[in-house]
């Protein structure tokens, strides 16, 4: 997989070159799945691009809405564990901030064992 989560700069300028403007944007990469197994690939799901916000902070919830896992710049992405135990294949679904000025991003994505 490609990644090209980061910050990126466009510009932008008029075709008769009296005007020019740009502006800086973010590119996250949201995983829809991962998989915890042991083979090496796929082991941790985090949104990346995240490192570049340290306000920025994830929550992880199970489908009854239990808090499973927070991720913030002091720890930037989850096993699939809880308290020490593995949880199983299942949906999650997660809200994401990348600081207390922006707008909330909701999503899930699958754990597969």
């Amino acid at each position: 997989m490609v990644d090209n989560a980061g910050a990126y700069t466009a510009y932008v300028r008029q075709a008769d070159f009296c005007g020019a403007d740009q502006k800086d944007f973010m590119i996250y990469l949201i995983p829809t799945f991962f998989t915890p197994n042991g083979d090496g690939y796929n082991e941790t799901w985090t949104i990346r691009g995240i490192i570049n916000y340290p306000k920025a902070h994830v929550a992880i919830f199970d489908r009854f809405g239990k808090l499973l896992c927070e991720i913030s710049k002091h720890n930037l992405n989850w096993n699939g564990t809880y308290n020490g135990h593995p949880l199983p294949s299942s949906d999650y679904w997660f809200v994401f901030k990348l600081d207390d000025t922006s707008p909330e991003i909701r999503g899930h994505f699958s754990l597969i064992r």
